[in-house]
């Protein structure tokens, strides 16, 4: 088990300001994440094109930081040769960038589908539920990143349970808004682009359990990917008794 602290004990002190950069980077990243999925959901339910031409925009700056978070990791990696909670910090940046990035990408289709509604009239149906699993899964993205940042394994399994949740929420969404084009073939098209919207964020709900489940990871010392939500639980409470 690990702490912030632990980060802080080199012999090197450029070693402990390198861990630390490419740390606050990653988090950097992720505050811009959070904030195109809020706007890409603030466009679609409020028919704001230019708004969601902003979300896209921005997908360009995501990808880019991605990319130089990658090279950060690698330099560390060939320089310092790190080992032990060192070695769990650099995996667990260069595997949740990925998870930021997409989660930047389904906030650009999101945006998408807004510019698509803008374009065909706004939908009859959806945005209720758009508004509410959208802040649901933001929220998530937001408690995944402070687990991060505390190095808090216990909100990191609260945010990795809460996707049931969030998967529950969806699929009664979209058995509804299914009904509801059966009743009123004309809204198909309207309706299917909320659809897609709301998939959109509950694969958003998935990548931020990921990062979750990667923060286990990095101060647990255990991979949890595959254990089920019991076992990660089991995983998280021991460490804590420990």
């Amino acid at each position: 088990m690990i702490s912030k602290d632990s980060h802080t004990q080199h012999i090197s002190q450029q070693f402990n300001a390198e861990l630390e950069e490419v740390r606050s980077h990653l988090l950097a990243m992720g505050g811009l994440v959070e904030k195109q999925v809020n706007d890409a959901v603030t466009a679609l339910i409020q028919a704001d094109s230019g708004l969601a031409q902003q979300v896209r925009e921005v997908d360009d700056q995501i990808n880019q930081m991605e990319r130089n978070i990658d090279e950060e990791c690698v330099r560390i990696l060939a320089r310092r040769q790190p080992a032990a909670s060192d070695l769990r910090l650099i995996i667990s940046i260069s595997k949740s960038v990925i998870d930021l990035e997409r989660i930047g990408d389904e906030a650009t289709k999101i945006a998408r589908r807004a510019i698509q509604l803008c374009e065909e009239g706004e939908s009859p149906k959806g945005y209720v539920e758009v508004r509410h699993i959208g802040d649901q899964v933001r929220r998530m993205v937001q408690e995944s990143l402070d687990a991060f940042a505390r190095f808090d394994a216990e909100l990191a399994l609260s945010v990795a349970q809460y996707d049931k949740t969030v998967d529950r929420e969806y699929k009664t969404a979209l058995r509804e808004l299914v009904t509801y084009m059966m009743e009123d073939p004309r809204s198909i098209s309207r309706v299917l682009s909320v659809i897609w919207a709301l998939r959109s964020l509950e694969r958003i709900g998935d990548h931020a359990r990921n990062i979750a489940e990667l923060v286990i990871y990095l101060v647990r010392g255990t991979d949890v990917r595959h254990l089920g939500l019991k076992r990660m639980a089991e995983e998280v409470e021991g460490g804590r008794e420990g």
